[in-house]
């Protein structure tokens, strides 16, 4: 059973634009900030370490930022997690936090659960890198399923961005019974009114997490990132039709029945957003329809998946020489 009440932390920050060194100093000391305000866990946007990569969005290739990019990327297995991990701990707080995993220099959009005794309790890619992200990051695997953990004080789980528009990945995770889900993003900016997709804005990614947290009855924790004019000049995207002025920050808190618990930052503003989560409120949702309990029919509908991580190699045990030698003898 969840705790009654559980304090959380919501970033709105800028991340350390291709810089894993400088990258992991911020989120530590936001970790260290959030845990002096008494919050149990803290989320950060999709790929906050090294920062989104917004160029993607301008022109098709650009190999000098590519390369730095790929540099500056953090590594699962690495002394720079290890800091987080150990940050964590030190300050008894759990981080959901996304970032650009290097995994033998090829890129994933990734997101570790870290508990607050400092142990990854889950890793996970995301399932599909959306549109121009396929210039840069891979496909996950079986991996992508690793959603949702028990942690000291709630069942938490997490997704990034787009992948709150797949309703079979939806289902998986929420099935698995989350009290708090953790809403990744980047940097997102309003509708213009135009001819840009309101579903890409921050209205839009907002309406998603929304609906996820009344589908699944869960505190959904909406995390976005900010760009600034260092940032903007850094990726040289003043040009471009996406991510080409400061802001996108929208960072918000939504109960499971869909409201809003958390009043708007401005958009350039770099804040921790708090929020006290009354957990019975869970409770009380469910009470009226659960789609993964009285509200469901699997007798009708259900889903399978394949959890299993794909391998480009796999090896077959052959038999023993020994006895392959005596069948045969035994033929002769």
């Amino acid at each position: 059973m969840p705790e009654s009440n559980v304090r959380v932390a919501v970033t709105q920050a800028e991340p350390a634009w291709l810089d894993l060194a400088a990258g992991v100093t911020k989120t530590c000391d936001l970790i260290a900030e959030a845990a002096k305000n008494d919050a149990k866990l803290i989320a950060f946007p999709e790929c906050w370490i090294p920062g989104y990569p917004c160029w993607i969005w301008s022109r098709l290739l650009d190999i000098e930022l590519n390369v730095a990019y790929v540099k500056n990327s953090l590594r699962l297995d690495s002394p720079e997690m290890k800091q987080i991990q150990d940050c964590a701990k030190a300050n008894e707080i759990a981080v959901s936090l996304g970032f650009a995993e290097n995994h033998n220099d090829t890129l994933y959009i990734a997101q570790v659960m870290i508990d607050t005794d400092g142990e990854i309790k889950f890793h996970r890619r995301k399932i599909k890198p959306t549109h121009m992200e396929r210039t840069i990051f891979g496909d996950a695997s079986g991996e992508c399923f690793s959603s949702v953990a028990d942690l000291t004080f709630a069942r938490v789980g997490a997704l990034s961005c787009w992948e709150h528009i797949q309703p079979l990945l939806k289902y998986h995770t929420l099935a698995q019974q989350e009290d708090i889900h953790i809403s990744a993003w980047p940097n997102v900016f309003p509708h213009t009114g135009g001819q840009d997709l309101w579903s890409m804005s921050a209205e839009g990614c907002h309406s998603l997490s929304q609906t996820y947290a009344i589908e699944s009855q869960s505190f959904v924790l909406h995390c976005t990132a900010v760009l600034g004019q260092g940032g903007i000049e850094q990726m040289r995207t003043s040009s471009g039709m996406l991510m080409s002025s400061p802001g996108g920050g929208s960072s918000a808190v939504f109960g499971p029945d869909g409201r809003r618990l958390t009043e708007p930052v401005e958009s350039t503003t770099e804040k921790i957003i708090y929020a006290d989560l009354a957990m019975d409120l869970i409770v009380a949702t469910k009470l009226f329809a659960d789609p993964t309990g009285h509200y469901s029919r699997p007798d009708l509908m259900s889903l399978n998946v394949c959890t299993r991580v794909k391998k480009m190699i796999c090896e077959e045990e052959s038999e023993p020489t020994e006895r392959v030698n005596h069948d045969l003898s035994d033929e002769k």
